[in-house]
């Protein structure tokens, strides 16, 4: 059988784990999908679509799972496809070889007939051979611009979540959440002074606490509002 031949570039996140994601309102989907990951469990679910703006946490989810698989040496697939689908369909093939095939940003190639047809046969082959399977896309399976009948009624099929963005309240806790896996020490006063001043996306967010941590270790130094200052520029 052919070997799975992917592009260069697509690399998980070491820090997207499902005990890095502060669920707020997600709390069911992240159950579901770390219920998918469980071989343990005997849940026999085996189609998951995730939707919802940029930034709320889809494709943390995806790679969180594919990092579970990896853990257990299965072997798991994460195609974001708004940065891969120039390397056409051929992308997919043999994945039904994989435990857990996770396709991310499904609206970059709805509408186009030849990557219908393709998704449609991979999911027969992965739904044949005992696979799993997690979507995502901005949008629900029901407004995404699929054209393909039998790939529409495929999605159908789909256990359906939408990842809510995080309040303030919420972003607060997910950044001190990640800054206490890395070992920083973030107050509550700290964590809202970054909230008023720096951009408030979530990626934004982790982006700057990366920084912080290199500076931080640098400079052997605490979190504070006067060292935030003096390393920003605030």
């Amino acid at each position: 059988m052919k070997p799975i031949q992917l592009p260069l570039g697509v690399r998980l996140r070491d820090d997207a784990t499902f005990a890095n994601f502060y669920p707020g309102a997600n709390a069911a989907a992240l159950g579901y999908v770390e219920r998918l990951c469980d071989v343990d469990a005997g849940w026999t679910e085996s189609l998951i679509y995730l939707w919802g703006a940029h930034g709320v946490g889809r494709s943390h989810l995806m790679q969180a799972a594919c990092l579970k698989f990896e853990q257990r040496d299965e072997l798991a697939v994460y195609l974001p496809l708004a940065d891969v689908a120039v390397h056409g369909i051929a992308l997919l093939d043999n994945l039904e070889r994989c435990e857990l095939v996770c396709l991310d940003d499904l609206e970059a190639v709805a509408g186009q007939p030849i990557w219908e047809e393709a998704l449609f046969h991979l999911f027969n082959r992965l739904r044949d051979s005992g696979r799993k399977l997690l979507l995502s896309a901005n949008t629900s399976p029901r407004e995404l611009k699929i054209k393909l009948p039998d790939l529409k009624s495929r999605l159908t099929l789909a256990l359906v979540f939408q990842l809510q963005g995080l309040s303030d309240e919420d972003k607060l806790r997910a950044l001190q959440l990640r800054a206490s896996r890395r070992g920083l020490h973030m107050s509550e006063e700290v964590g809202r002074f970054i909230l008023t001043r720096g951009e408030r996306s979530m990626n934004a967010l982790f982006d700057l606490l990366e920084e912080l941590d290199q500076a931080s270790l640098q400079a052997q130094r605490k979190l504070t509002i006067p060292f935030l200052k003096e390393t920003l520029g605030w």
